[in-house]
């Protein structure tokens, strides 16, 4: 459970560092090892870490600071020479902070990493619905000739869960729209956002009692998340990502999260810096979704 190398999250002082006290946990998973295009994304937790240290601890939106909550930062998960081995070292890596009731939020890295998290978190919470955020469906059956690939991570979640919610889609196969019609017909895609104004209703109708939240930046337009492997034009903006956020922490109990597909390309910062702070939002809304 120590920490011994990896930086931790936020420049905050040792006391709310602590894992004992700490409400939250930071995984970095620096794996990608199934991905197809721009190779990088391993290098994500890291620089998600490092652009921490710059986020402001006081919430301009909810005029708070969230970090006395305690976060402790676990040491990262070693990358594996394959893909059913790499689920096996992310899912005992999250399976006994779980279980010690502490809220999980794991960066990556490749999105493949999701389903063994999500195993983690249904095995402590039971049903759940997974909200993900994303330009690509991501349920075909396999992949680059597997099962565990970045592109199958939400079929192989739709089997442990039965439940999901899938928002930003804006991109997906002939495959996964003959496999997969009932999902298709509930995508709440770009579209849907700018033609409804109800359509954060559209997401809350979809989600249980419970919620895990898995983000692929590149559900992003790239104006906001250009370092990412597979960018997609046409995404959601800032606002329209962190409303959603803050009403689902408010109206949902959110258990655990994850950000993955950050791919750092040098100078430009702005894609790690963003998911810093979307890291520290969460932090932020599921303190707020406490509250009575």
């Amino acid at each position: 459970m120590a920490n011994q190398s990896t930086p931790h999250f936020l420049d905050i002082t040792p006391e709310f560092m602590r894992y004992e006290n700490a409400r939250y946990a930071i995984l970095p998973v620096p794996y990608e090892g199934t991905v197809c295009y721009k190779t990088g994304t391993a290098a994500g937790p890291l620089a998600i870490l490092d652009a921490s240290r710059l986020v402001e601890l006081f919430d301009e939106e909810l005029q708070t600071e969230s970090h006395f909550a305690g976060i402790h930062t676990l040491a990262a998960v070693p990358p594996a020479p394959g893909p059913e081995e790499q689920m096996r070292r992310v899912y005992e890596a999250a399976r006994p902070v779980i279980g010690d009731g502490k809220f999980l939020l794991a960066l990556g890295g490749e999105h493949s990493i999701s389903s063994a998290l999500v195993r983690a978190v249904v095995e402590q919470y039971g049903e759940l619905t997974v909200l993900q955020i994303d330009a690509h469906a991501d349920l075909r059956n396999t992949y680059t000739g597997t099962a565990l690939s970045h592109g199958s991570v939400m079929r192989r979640i739709l089997e442990i869960t039965g439940s999901i919610c899938q928002v930003g889609i804006r991109s997906y196969s002939k495959e996964e729209f003959t496999d997969c019609p009932e999902q298709v017909r509930n995508f709440v895609t770009p579209a849907v956002i700018a033609a409804d104004a109800r359509w954060q209703e559209r997401v809350l109708k979809q989600l249980r009692p419970k919620v895990y939240i898995t983000i692929d930046v590149d559900g992003l337009d790239p104006a906001y998340a250009p370092g990412t492997g597979t960018p997609e034009p046409g995404g959601l903006d800032w606002q329209q990502l962190t409303g959603l956020l803050r009403r689902v922490c408010s109206e949902r109990e959110v258990v655990s999260a994850d950000i993955v597909e950050v791919r750092p390309l040098g100078e430009n910062h702005i894609t790690e810096f963003m998911a810093a702070r979307l890291a520290y939002k969460l932090v932020t809304y599921t303190q707020q979704g406490q509250r009575p």
